[in-house]
């Protein structure tokens, strides 16, 4: 898969599995896994998983 980022400036606020996947150069269902893993900084919302970005940046 190819990122649709060229700088982590582009990513969004708060970040989708997909956006995941696409900035780490990883499968969607591989983020997935990593969403779900401990010491992921992933917030529930519902049934819905997000990352922070400045989570995400720091992670």
């Amino acid at each position: 898969m190819r990122s649709q980022f060229t700088s982590y400036e582009q990513l969004p606020i708060t970040l989708t599995a997909d956006h995941v996947a696409a900035a780490l150069g990883i499968s969607r269902a591989n983020a997935y896994i990593l969403l779900r893993s401990d010491g992921f900084p992933t917030l529930h919302i519902g049934k819905r998983m997000v990352v922070p970005k400045d989570r995400f940046l720091q992670w």
